[in-house]
């Protein structure tokens, strides 16, 4: 069914003006004069008319053909095409390409010949279209040497000079003398007439009975195939012959230079590429200190499997952000190049993900998304088409229910496939060898800093350089030299300004703090100390920054903000909104403001390096430093191309000194898995998982499974009191207890000889299991088990009396249970917020079960003896703050009426989003919830974006937020088409504060969301068209032939 049908429409009719170009019916025809039917292509504005009329054009003008195509889709392969002669000829119903293997004139540069009858075949890729184009202009630059230099790795610089193996192509040896003949000759001579050249082939095509099918679509395969030859050829090869870059295209290696200025890898990125279990595909985890370039080497890897082998590429990444920030700076990549770049995080992606026949896709997922991705994957039987995972931050698999999901993942990623390659990276790894046993994979480290990293330690006045070969593991360096009054005394007794000062403003600052609350007062507390010559630095940029913030906020500023953002300080928390957080960290990037105090979180989410960072003291709200923390956070000393070196200085009292010298010197924490210890997010949701998804149904093949994951690996670590097999045994019976799952009786060959390896009782072993239909819901909607009784029970309910006149029911329905039991309501907002909603508002909290008396009472403090359920009313609570935001959408003025951070109030929203589409994943899979799909799907995109409605549209592009669609929608942007139109020349001096490399990412991604959507449509009309298999006379034949 076409969704969008205008646009199907006309896709529908462009097709069909396609097939009736290429394509005719099966018969014989002796005649060529009435090869066409009716179809008049040689009447006047057909389709050869307008051929004709274009070469005359070109021929006319010939500087300015190479602006003709789209610069968005260059020559995916042009190092390795340049290396080859490539001419194009019709032969009947198959398009041959001549490959002719290249001569070398005396300047050493190869030299090219092209038929000129490919320069209209308007479905090519417009990357080929190029590549014949500039072959027309460039025939006299094929000796200048300059054209061909690359300041490049020379490792990287090999080309294959090899035969093709490709069938039914010609390949004729062509001397030097011959070439040179057809450069040299006129273009008349070089060029046949177009129109005559697609009239024979029209004519051969019908002769040869061509069967009934996209010729476009069969050209442009066999066109995009030749383009990857050589770099797939080069994977074949040697381990020595690397192609152009590392098996890909010379094209990528232009990329990076182009929109990253990356021009050559380091040497440890080049032994990474270049190791034996990379070149055999095996598992590979690589630990290198934080800026290292870990990431790189990733997205290397990532495109020789999209690129060369065809298979899509899975990236699990830790945070929202992250996953936003990497898809901006890939789109580009994606359009270039020719696969599709889909987001998986919050309430977006789309389970199971889109087939595609043709371009490959990179999924860009967050560690929740990533496992439903695979789950979906392994239920449609189509796991092996994920070639590649890779896993950023590889330690967080043991980070509670979070690195429980993880582990899942990959477990079932080596259990279902044996093809999918696993490459995970981390700055802070110590245990490998049990995650290189689990993942079964190499192992690859190195101390390359691009920046030397000195760590300091200071103790009031005097500071110590960290020293491994001291006595006390720290050497003296010097003592401060700042002046201190004593009122200033007071109020900085940790000298933090005497420490940013030395380095602000010319150079950036980072001063980490134990909590929220503590960023902002150190933020003010350095500005009220400050010169006033730092109001001089960058003002009017200052000044723009504080502007944008009001027009983000609908004219609201934090009154700290104001006062510190003309100083170059600002904080940075999770207090913040996504769209202030994006503008601040731009800010910060482009030298405008030149200190932040932070949280931890900022050393583990974007990359925001500085020349120095400080650690206000040696805690993580009142825990005590961990060394992985300590290593994240130092690590963001130093910036790669700018600073020759990085600092870092802990700032600690004297009580703790023994404390931090033990963790300065011990080595990193070990990761031990979550399995266990996150029972219904761990272990339960995995055995449920796998059983619905048929990967293990009886005991002994549970079993089996778990002794090859992490958990299974260190189980004679974590496991003193029970053994691996009573947790198994324990944990199904709960699932079955539960209602989730039920036996099967079964006692098979198998069973029994699994009993007597595993010395489980026969009873055990007689029982298979298969899930019910709650336990598939809560399953395919990733519901925390500890709460789809509930989840259930509150669906049911709201069937009885499902209040539609407003939204506040749903939103109770879809508001996140694990956010209601840490809520805190204020009891006087509670209560003024109830006496303002309408009777049938009202209605809706009577039905979940809280009563206006019951809210009264608790705001005047008196005395309850009725028992409420707290969570159901902290959960109502929640919902007003939500349904409040949807009617209002301003964070700022219900931060206000709540009393509640705004940074809190947009992850309450971003979470109901997520919880919201898992609800609807649930509902799907319970017919008797089928009233709520329909509604669930709009409840989710409104609260995904809680924007007006003709904002949507572009705050589908990634990282375009509420702030900037404003900001595109008054300049005139309204659509995705737009966007994808747009110049960024042009919108960096339409949006403010909108840089360069920003524009292109937003242009880059709203093409790759545009491209991906023509598709989609593509293929359905494709698939409307296409003779179904199953039609009666094509089964009829095929049972005669047999």
């Amino acid at each position: 069914m076409l969704t969008e049908r205008g646009v199907g429409d006309q896709l529908k009719k462009a097709w069909l003006e396609l097939e009736k170009v290429w394509q005719f019916p099966s018969q014989n025809i002796d005649s060529e004069e009435d090869l066409f039917g009716d179809y008049d292509s040689f009447a006047e504005n057909s389709f050869l008319a307008q051929v004709d009329d274009l070469e005359q054009k070109y021929l006319q003008l010939p500087e300015h053909r190479k602006h003709a195509t789209d610069h968005a889709t260059e020559d995916l392969c042009s190092e390795s095409i340049k290396h080859n002669t490539l001419s194009m000829t019709t032969v009947g119903d198959c398009t041959e390409l001549k490959i002719d293997e290249h001569t070398k004139n005396q300047s050493g540069h190869d030299e090219v010949s092209i038929e000129p009858a490919t320069d209209v075949l308007y479905d090519i890729p417009s990357s080929q279209v190029l590549f014949f184009e500039n072959l027309y202009n460039s025939s006299n630059d094929l000796g200048d040497p300059s054209t061909e230099e690359r300041d490049w790795n020379s490792s990287s610089h090999k080309t294959v000079n090899k035969e093709l193996p490709i069938n039914n192509v010609e390949q004729p040896q062509q001397t030097d003398e011959s070439s040179s003949k057809v450069r040299t000759s006129s273009d008349a001579n070089r060029r046949k007439s177009l129109k005559d050249h697609l009239k024979n082939t029209m004519t051969g095509n019908a002769k040869a009975q061509t069967p009934v099918f996209s010729r476009t679509k069969q050209l442009k395969e066999t066109l995009l195939s030749e383009e990857i030859n050589v770099a797939k050829k080069t994977i074949e090869s040697s381990l020595d012959d690397l192609g152009p870059f590392y098996s890909l295209p010379s094209k990528v290696r232009d990329l990076y230079v182009q929109f990253k200025g990356i021009e050559k890898l380091y040497e440890w990125q080049h032994a990474c590429l270049t190791l034996n279990s990379v070149q055999e595909r095996k598992n590979l985890i690589y630990s290198l200190p934080t800026s290292g370039g870990k990431t790189l080497v990733a997205e290397i890897l990532m495109l020789q499997e999209l690129l060369c082998r065809r298979k899509d590429v899975l990236m699990i990444l830790p945070y929202v952000a992250i996953v936003q920030e990497k898809i901006s700076g890939l789109s580009t990549f994606g359009i270039e190049l020719g696969f599709f770049v889909e987001e998986y995080a919050g309430s977006k992606g789309k389970f199971p993900p889109i087939k595609r026949r043709e371009k490959k896709s990179l999924y860009i997922a967050t560690i929740e998304k990533g496992h439903s991705l695979v789950n979906s994957l392994i239920e449609t039987e189509r796991i092996n088409s994920l070639g590649l995972v890779v896993v950023d931050e590889l330690h967080m698999i043991g980070e509670g229910s979070r690195g429980a999901i993880l582990e899942m993942t990959l477990a079932k990623i080596l259990y279902t496939s044996k093809t999918t390659q696993i490459i995970g990276m981390s700055a802070t790894l110590n245990n490998v060898e049990d995650l290189q046993e689990f993942l079964q994979a190499e192992y690859y480290t190195s101390q390359f800093r691009p920046v030397e990293l000195k760590e300091y330690l200071k103790i009031k006045d005097a500071i110590y350089e960290v020293d491994s070969k001291a006595e006390n593991g720290m050497t003296f360096s010097r003592l401060l030299n700042y002046k201190y009054s004593d009122t200033l005394k007071k109020m900085d007794p940790d000298h933090l300004v005497a420490l940013v000062t030395e380095v602000i403003p010319n150079y950036s600052c980072l001063v980490f703090c134990p909590t929220k609350k503590n960023c902002e007062n150190v933020a003010a507390m350095i500005c009220k100390i400050l010169s006033k010559e730092y109001l001089k630095h960058k003002e009017k940029e200052k000044h723009e920054v504080i502007k944008n913030l009001k027009n983000i906020s609908s004219g609201n500023l934090c009154p700290v903000l104001k006062h510190t953002i003309p100083f170059g300080v600002a904080y940075h928390h999770s207090g913040l909104t996504s769209d202030e957080r994006k503008l601040l960290e731009e800010a910060y990037s482009a030298g405008v403001l030149c200190l932040f105090t932070c949280t931890s979180t900022l050393a583990a989410g974007v990359n925001l390096p500085a020349r120095r960072v400080i650690l206000r003291a040696p805690y993580v709200a009142k825990e005590f430093l961990k060394r992985n923390q300590y290593k994240q956070m130092i690590g963001r000393a130093g910036r790669a191309g700018i600073d020759s070196t990085g600092e870092s200085i802990l700032i600690l009292q004297e009580k703790d000194k023994q404390q931090v010298l033990e963790l300065i010197s011990r080595p990193l924490e070990n990761c031990y898995s979550q399995l266990v210890q996150e029972f219904t997010k761990g272990i339960q949701t995995l055995f449920l998982s796998l059983i619905g998804l048929k990967i293990a149904t009886n005991l002994g093949d549970i079993y089996h499974f778990m002794s090859g994951t992490f958990f299974g690996v260190q189980q004679k670590i974590l496991l003193k009191e029970r053994s691996l097999w009573e947790i198994t045994v324990e944990s199904l019976r709960y699932l079955t207890e539960k209602g989730l799952l039920q036996k099967d009786t079964i006692l098979t060959e198998k069973g029994l000889l699994q009993k007597d390896t595993i010395h489980g009782s026969e009873e055990e072993f007689q029982y298979s299991f298969h899930i019910t239909k709650l336990g598939r819901a809560s399953f395919k909607g990733t519901i925390d088990l500890a709460y789809c009784d509930s989840l259930y029970r509150d669906l049911k309910k709201g069937l009885e009396g499902l209040v539609l006149e407003s939204l506040l029911h749903l939103i109770y329905l879809t508001t996140p249970y694990d956010m209601a039991s840490q809520c805190n309501p204020d009891w006087m907002i509670y209560f003024r917020q109830f006496s303002q909603l309408s009777p049938a508002e009202q209605n809706v909290a009577v039905l979940v079960g809280v009563s206006e008396n019951f809210i009264g009472k608790k705001a005047s403090g008196q005395a309850i003896r009725k028992k409420v359920d707290k969570n159901i009313v902290n959960r109502l609570y929640l919902s007003f703050v939500l349904y409040t935001l949807l009617k209002e959408t301003n964070i700022w003025s219900v931060s206000e009426k709540f009393n509640m951070p705004r940074g809190y109030i947009q992850n309450l929203l971003s979470g109901a989003a997520a919880f919201s589409s898992c609800v609807l994943h649930f509902c799907e899979e319970l017919e008797e919830f089928w009233v709520y799909r329909a509604l669930l799907v709009e409840l989710t995109k409104k609260l995904t974006y809680c924007v007006k409605a003709e904002l949507i549209p572009l705050m589908e592009v990634t990282g375009v937020l509420e702030g900037r669609a404003r900001q595109l929608y008054n300049a005139g942007y309204k659509s995705l088409m737009h966007l994808a139109n747009a110049n960024p020349e042009v919108l960096i001096k339409t949006i403010d504060h909108l840089s360069r490399r920003q524009a292109k990412q937003i242009v880059s991604s709203a093409k790759l969301l545009l491209h991906e959507k023509a598709e989609a449509l593509q293929e359905e009309v494709e698939e409307l068209l296409r003779l179904p298999s199953d039609f009666p006379g094509i089964v009829a034949s095929s049972v005669e032939k047999a």
